[in-house]
């Protein structure tokens, strides 16, 4: 984690307790979050992620900040304290009013936290696990992405300590849902695949980008159910996410993995093309920031 972080509408060094213990989100997993990638100064799609965040956050009774561009412009602070130009942010909206324990002097119905990262150095390709029901697509949260986010870290510790990168998570009806902080895709010939939201899957933003905007002729991209059956049949299986992009997957518990193709790499390509585009549309000069 970087020098400052964002607490509300102050820059603050990560070593002050800005923080209280009353506070409902924190003691109860009550927020929610978004991670963001910040290229060369920019908070790449960051309307979408400021969309989900505020569909989860009516979804869980969490208040939410009313002013995109507000929130847009406290975090872009926050990258020109820490000269993160291009790197990993963390925005977090916690709710602090509400259950049996909630602080008597709390003065807001919510807080925001924001920090930055470096990017993380995540290789080249994947080898996945598999957990049974890690998704309960039926839940009435499913797809969520909130505070309480302690069984994902245990699951993906869990897999790191069996020499895997990541979990595939399947849903109660065995189908293929997700990873614990990435979605996941199969290739075969020209269709492209990913599990409907129907599965318990998180509607991610690097997900809906390549469902939405992002063209490679003669590919094509659907939502389809997957089961583990249809991993091991594809020419390809990779995950998305805003940190990884787009990673292959080399090895999957217990299943052949094909690896054959290069869709993939035409897919990385063109969300790169995507990405830089944005990245020209919405650069602001931010003073500090190299040229």
């Amino acid at each position: 984690m970087h020098r400052f972080f964002l607490h509300n509408d102050k820059i603050l060094d990560t070593h002050e307790k800005s923080l209280a213990a009353g506070q409902t989100g924190l003691l109860n997993g009550w927020g929610v979050f978004s991670t963001i990638r910040v290229a060369d100064g920019v908070l790449f799609a960051f309307e979408r992620h400021w969309e989900r965040m505020k569909h989860d956050a009516t979804r869980l009774r969490v208040p939410f900040p009313a002013d995109l561009e507000a929130l847009k412009s406290q975090l872009l602070r926050l990258v020109e304290a820490n000269s993160a130009w291009n790197a990993t942010l963390r925005v977090t909206v916690i709710r602090n009013r509400g259950g049996m324990f909630e602080a008597p002097d709390q003065e807001r119905d919510f807080d925001v936290v924001a920090f930055t990262k470096d990017l993380n150095a995540w290789g080249t390709s994947v080898r996945l696990a598999l957990k049974a029901n890690g998704r309960h697509a039926q839940n009435e949260f499913a797809g969520a992405k909130i505070l309480s986010w302690c069984h994902n870290l245990a699951w993906y510790e869990e897999a790191h300590e069996r020499g895997f990168d990541e979990v595939v998570l399947l849903n109660e009806r065995g189908e293929v849902s997700e990873c614990t902080s990435a979605n996941i895709f199969v290739a075969n010939g020209g269709e492209v695949a990913t599990p409907p939201l129907s599965a318990g899957c998180l509607p991610g933003v690097t997900r809906e980008l390549l469902l939405d905007e992002i063209r490679v002729p003669g590919v094509t991209v659907v939502e389809r159910t997957l089961m583990p059956a249809d991993l091991e049949r594809a020419d390809q299986v990779f995950i998305t996410s805003t940190t990884r992009d787009l990673l292959p997957a080399v090895e999957i518990e217990g299943l052949r993995v094909q690896n054959r193709g290069a869709v993939v790499d035409e897919l990385v390509k063109a969300l790169e093309g995507y990405r830089h585009a944005y990245v020209q549309r919405n650069a602001t000069p931010v003073l500090g920031q190299p040229r």
